[in-house]
């Protein structure tokens, strides 16, 4: 598929997707978010791709929305406020409004963002769904609704508590201040700094951890059973699906090929694909 907001290239196994607005601090728009969520429903289905990086061109990662439109900028009755929140409003994605996020979210694929520069607003919460997130020193984030008459969106309401707990959250989002790469890190929301030089081949360097020594199909459930049941009031519905799958599994080639490998200390080939070796209680989530 041709982009013209973002790009995308393989390094070997792992699928680099870059935020290409630099004259604009790769401010969002939707058709970048369309973008976006088309690279990631195609990396989900591509057992050539095992781990996506998502990075920004330049010296910023996202500067938040595009606000050239001015005052009026999220006013979604003008022409501009529409282009910017197209791909929420009216993609094809199965829930409504949810576009590049339910992509990422669903995606079997572990995901890293790779922070290095500015990100703020929607160019922060892009990166919640995603299952690491590792910044540049220097990097500015901020999830700035707040001081301009917003809401938090792209879901994160509900994921930035899951990651770095309540009252961290609400600390954040209510201030709606821009804060440093080294607060991030001591409030969880990233989990390494590097320097910039270092950061895209540092998020490489995770992508290998994630899924060189790693079954493609166990990564995929595993991903979707922490989080989904992450926030469970009770470990019932965990288990009402992972005896099943672990008996599946326990019969799948994958697991002789783990076994074997293990005990002939070699690295693992396994056999299993996404695209087609997914076990039958795979989606367990009601999809009403």
């Amino acid at each position: 598929m041709s982009y013209q907001q973002i790009t995308c290239s393989m390094d070997g196994a792992i699928l680099i997707i870059t935020l290409n607005r630099p004259d604009k601090l790769n401010a969002y728009t939707g058709a970048m978010g369309s973008e976006i969520e088309a690279a990631f429903r195609d990396a989900d289905v591509d057992d050539d791709v095992r781990a996506i990086i998502v990075t920004g061109a330049g010296r910023a990662f996202c500067a938040g929305a595009d606000v050239s439109g001015g005052a009026a900028s999220f006013d979604t009755s003008g022409a501009h406020g529409a282009g910017v929140f197209g791909n929420r409003l009216t993609s094809g994605a199965p829930r409504s409004g949810s576009g590049f996020v339910d992509a990422i979210f669903r995606c079997r694929k572990p995901s890293i963002a790779a922070i290095n520069g500015p990100a703020v607003g929607i160019g922060i919460t892009m990166t919640l769904p995603m299952d690491v997130r590792i910044a540049a020193t220097g990097a500015k984030i901020g999830f700035i609704f707040a001081q301009r008459g917003l809401v938090p969106e792209a879901g994160s309401a509900w994921f930035l508590p899951k990651l770095v707990g309540l009252p961290q959250a609400l600390r954040w989002a209510i201030s709606g201040r821009t804060f440093a790469a080294e607060e991030a890190l001591r409030g969880g929301l990233v989990s390494e700094l590097t320097t910039p030089e270092q950061l895209l081949d540092r998020a490489k360097e995770i992508a290998r951890e994630l899924t060189e020594q790693t079954s493609p199909v166990s990564v995929a459930l595993t991903r979707q059973m922490l989080w989904r049941f992450a926030g469970a009031p009770d470990p019932y519905g965990v288990l009402a699906i992972d005896g099943a799958m672990s008996i599946e599994r326990g019969r799948h080639p994958d697991v002789r090929e783990g076994v074997a490998s293990f005990f002939e200390k070699r690295a693992p080939a396994f056999p299993g694909k996404v695209s087609q070796d997914m076990p039958p209680q795979y989606p367990w989530w009601d999809e009403d």
